[in-house]
């Protein structure tokens, strides 16, 4: 209640009026719009300018999208505002990821669930990885894992995030891979990728739970050894040589998808115009390029399937939450 209240003295004075009538102008217009719930740059800026620059280059919308932030509670403004001023707007779209279903799991977004909203669709995907120095005693996920089991705290995990957020759930997956409590593990967190992988270049944590993605420019500097991705698979290219947890024996797995939302009382048709156009969008072999450009891996899933996928997984998220002793 706390939270939720805060939440709202902060927003509504700030952004209700310009967001109504800019939600007004939009639908009259035909202009389109995504909200990214955080600062310019980051993950919610690339889903927006994902969407925004592959439908303007495909020609499935008539004019460009307008790429807005709301940053604020991790998501939580922005999840608010479109609950409370711009319900039924058929122009907004917003960014939403794993980390969105994280938030909602732990209760971070007040009074509000996951049905609140219309889950849209996602467009693509990256995917949770377990990253140690080169020169580390650890060959393989195997070796870290006996070692941890031995005494956990004398292995520092570190990323960017607090206790409870989604690179700190990797790490917490592993521990309980081979029956560590989570709570036995020393964590440090830091404001995002870039700094944890600094202080794992520099000694400072032995192991760094983050996104293949971001890894990308390290995988040829001999710097670092990536001892497994948290896909159900291998992912191809650069990281083909990577195995998955799951085929070394441990079944942890972190898919991050980045995908949207709509507010929760928008009409059938609007949602399912969205819906046709984004799964286009998806199909077309210039937005395969946009995509890997980005350094996503493919994932579409649209419409009543997505929605589904994604209430179960914030269901599995607050169980796991219940495990670990985030939530009561």
């Amino acid at each position: 209640m706390k939270l939720n209240s805060v939440l709202l003295r902060w927003s509504a004075p700030l952004v209700m009026g310009a967001a109504l009538m800019s939600g007004t102008a939009q639908a009259q217009s035909g202009a389109t719009e995504c909200i990214a719930p955080a600062k310019p740059g980051g993950g919610y800026d690339l889903t927006c300018r994902l969407a925004a620059n592959g439908l303007q280059d495909t020609k499935l919308i008539d004019r460009p999208m307008m790429v807005s932030y709301m940053p604020g509670g991790i998501g939580a403004v922005a999840y608010n505002h479109v609950n409370g001023v711009r319900r039924d707007d058929p122009s907004l779209i917003v960014a939403a990821s794993t980390g969105a279903a994280v938030n909602l799991a732990l209760g971070k977004f007040g009074k509000y669930d996951a049905g609140e909203v219309r889950w849209l669709g996602a467009l693509g995907a990256d995917y949770g990885a377990i990253v140690v120095k080169a020169d580390a005693p650890w060959k393989n996920l195997d070796e870290l894992m006996k070692d941890l089991k031995k005494d956990p705290s004398k292995i520092v995990f570190g990323a960017g995030g607090t206790v409870g957020s989604q690179d700190w759930m990797k790490a917490a997956l592993v521990a309980k891979a081979t029956d560590i409590s989570p709570r036995d593990l020393r964590y440090v967190a830091f404001e995002g990728g870039g700094e944890s992988f600094a202080a794992l270049l520099g000694g400072h944590i032995k192991v760094f739970t983050g996104d293949l993605s971001e890894l990308r420019p390290h995988l040829d500097s001999g710097k670092i050894r990536v001892l497994a991705a948290l896909s159900d698979e291998r992912v191809g290219g650069p990281y083909a040589e990577i195995p998955t947890a799951t085929e070394q024996g441990y079944d942890v797995e972190w898919p991050i998808w980045r995908g949207y939302y709509m507010g929760p009382d928008v009409s059938d048709e609007a949602y399912n115009t969205w819906v046709e156009r984004l799964k286009e969008l998806s199909e077309k072999e210039t937005f395969a390029e946009l995509r890997e450009a980005r350094g996503l891996f493919p994932m579409a899933m649209f419409g009543e399937e997505f929605d589904t996928y994604v209430k179960k997984q914030v269901a599995q998220f607050k169980q796991l939450a219940k495990e670990v002793g985030l939530t009561k």
